[in-house]
C-alpha cells in the first residue's frame, strides 16, 4: 500500500492511488447482493477490497485474477482473518518466495528479516518444517522472544541492538547463509551478502527500510559477492505466482489443522483505526500480521 502512495509508482508493480478514492488492500468481505452467476448473497470472498464498509464491484472489474478479483472462501473452519494473512496474499508470498524461488533443502541455513511479520513468520516455519536451521531478526525483545518461543526459530536477534550486522550474522551463522528471505533491504541486505555461502539464494520480498527514505536511499555496497559466490538473488511479486494457489492451500491447510503452523495476528478494531494501523507498520508497532477489523459480523 505504501508503494502506491507516491504520484509516480514503479513500472510493473501497481498503479498509484487516486486522491479522494478509498484506499484498497487485501481484505475479506461478505456478498450482500450479486448479479454475477458465480457469486450469490451470503458468499464470503477475499481479495482486493476497499477501505470502506460497503463496496460496489462493477462488471468491468475482474473477478478471477488474484491481482484484481475476489476469490470465494471455501474453508470457513479457520478464522476469516486468516484469508488476509496465512491463507491470503502474505501466505502465498511466503510459500512462493521460499519454496519456488529459494529451492530449499533439508539442513540448509536460513535467515529471515522482519521475521515476526505477516510473511516472515511463515517463511521461518516453512523452513523448520523442511528441516532447515533458521534464524530471524526483528525490532524488539518481545518479537525476538516470539520467534524463539512460539514461531520455532532456532535463534533470533534484535537488529536494533546490533551495531555491526556483519559481526552479528557471523555469530549466528559461523558457516554462512544458504538462503536469505529479505523483507527489509538496506544495511541488512548489505551485511547478508558478505555472509552468504557459495550458490546461496536470496528472495527479495520487500525493502521496508527504504520505503520512507525521502532523500537518497541506502546503497548496497557488497554486490560483488553475487559474482564471486555465484549467488542467485531475485525480486518477486506474489502476483506472478497466482497459479500456485491450489497447491499452496493443499500444503498449508493440513499444517494448520495439525497444529504444525501457528499464525500471530495483531488486531485493530474499527475502520477508523486503519490509518494508525498502517502507519504503525513503519515503526514496528505491530506484532505479527496487522489486521483491521471493519465488522465482526
Amino acid at each position: 500500500m505504501r508503494l502506491r502512495m507516491p504520484q509516480v509508482t514503479l513500472n510493473g508493480y501497481s498503479s498509484s492511488y487516486t486522491p479522494g478514492d478509498p484506499l484498497t488492500g487485501f481484505g475479506v468481505a461478505k456478498v450482500l447482493d450479486s448479479g454475477h452467476p458465480d457469486y450469490k448473497a451470503g458468499d464470503l470472498v477475499w481479495g482486493i477490497t476497499g477501505w470502506e464498509e460497503y463496496s460496489l464491484i462493477t462488471p468491468t472489474e475482474g473477478l478471477t485474477s488474484l491481482e484484481q478479483g475476489l476469490k470465494k472462501i471455501q474453508h470457513t473452519d479457520v478464522p476469516l482473518s486468516y484469508h488476509t494473512g496465512l491463507l491470503g496474499m502474505p501466505g502465498m508470498t511466503a510459500y512462493a518466495g521460499f519454496y519456488e524461488l529459494c529451492s530449499p533443502k533439508k539442513g540448509e541455513y536460513v535467515f529471515v528479516s522482519a521475521a515476526s511479520g505477516a510473511v516472515g513468520q511463515l517463511v521461518g516455519q516453512f523452513a523448520k518444517l523442511l528441516g532447515c536451521y533458521v534464524v530471524g531478526s526483528a525490532g524488539s525483545k518481545e518479537k525476538v522472544d516470539l520467534l524463539k518461543n512460539k514461531l520455532g526459530n532456532d535463534d533470533a536477534f534484535n537488529y536494533k541492538e546490533e551495531h555491526d550486522l556483519d559481526a552479528a550474522l557471523k555469530r549466528y551463522f559461523p558457516e554462512g547463509i544458504d538462503i536469505y528471505f529479505d523483507n527489509v533491504g538496506g544495511k541488512t541486505l548489505d551485511a547478508v551478502l558478505l555472509n552468504m555461502r557459495v550458490h546461496g539464494r536470496i528472495a527479495v520480498c520487500g525493502m521496508i527500510s527504504q520505503y520512507n527514505v525521502h532523500q537518497q536511499p541506502e546503497g548496497v555496497q557488497n554486490l560483488t559477492c553475487l559474482l564471486f559466490k555465484r549467488i542467485h538473488m531475485v525480486g518477486f511479486s506474489v502476483l506472478d505466482h497466482h497459479q500456485l494457489y491450489p497447491k499452496f492451500i493443499e500444503t498449508v491447510l493440513p499444517y494448520i489443522k495439525e497444529g504444525k503452523i501457528v499464525y500471530v495476528e495483531d488486531m485493530a478494531e474499527g475502520l477508523e483505526s486503519g490509518p494508525a494501523a498502517l502507519v504503525g507498520l513503519f515503526s514496528g508497532r505491530n506484532v505479527g500480521k496487522k489486521v483491521v477489523v471493519v465488522a465482526r459480523e
